[in-house]
């Protein structure tokens, strides 16, 4: 990454003229995003902006646009810590996919966003979670309802169905138990695979026996 970086460098700072220096911007940017460290993706992200700002009609402004989110990517803490940077993401995707949507990257772009989007949402699923073990139900319920609203295709849903409708079986009215089966038969309908299947048709078994014996 050095060798070639300084390749990249001499072009970028002795042929400001050239017709290959946007593309030796791109080549630094790259060689930091390479590196992985921590200064060196921030240096990474300063070359790409620099290129937008540059070159915005740039026929390759949408391969930096992606760089840049990507630099930023490597940058997001795990689920449980700090997400400011995971929302960068997000933001940085958003213009990728609103500037650019016959790029080619389209399916690379897409994949980052959904990663970009599980891990804010597993946050604040997580937050759910440790207020459902506690038994804090209402606040659970407030929560997991928040993931679903923001982010209806998070992958990991299933768990947010689970815990959401087994937070309002735990509140106990009528009204939350009637409430609980639909998430219950969602998990059911939209994953054939998941830990929590064999439990949810428990509770919907469960739930309908309840309701038919009431009739």
């Amino acid at each position: 990454w050095l060798a070639a970086r300084e390749h990249f460098q001499r072009l970028v700072e002795n042929y400001p003229q050239s017709t290959y220096r946007p593309d030796a911007k791109l080549g630094l940017g790259d060689t930091y995003i390479g590196e992985g460290s921590v200064e060196s993706l921030i240096l990474a992200e300063n070359e790409f902006k620099e290129f937008l700002t540059f070159y915005p009609t740039s026929t390759r402004a949408d391969y930096a646009q992606f760089r840049l989110a990507t630099a930023l990517a490597e940058q997001m803490l795990a689920a449980e810590r700090d997400q400011t940077t995971t929302r960068e993401v997000v933001k940085e995707m958003q213009v990728f996919l609103d500037r650019y949507p016959n790029s080619a990257l389209m399916p690379e772009a897409k994949a980052l966003m959904r990663q970009a989007k599980d891990r804010l949402s597993e946050a604040s699923y997580r937050v759910g979670f440790y207020y459902f073990r506690a038994k804090w139900y209402p606040g659970a319920i407030d929560r997991f309802k928040e993931v679903l609203a923001a982010d209806p295709e998070f992958t990991s849903r299933d768990a947010v169905y689970y815990h959401l409708a087994e937070s309002l079986l735990r509140v106990g009215t009528e009204a939350s138990k009637a409430e609980a089966l639909p998430y219950f038969e969602r998990l059911l309908k939209e994953f054939e695979q998941s830990s929590y299947l064999q439990l949810a048709r428990r509770r919907v078994e469960e739930l309908k026996g309840a309701t038919g014996a009431q009739r």
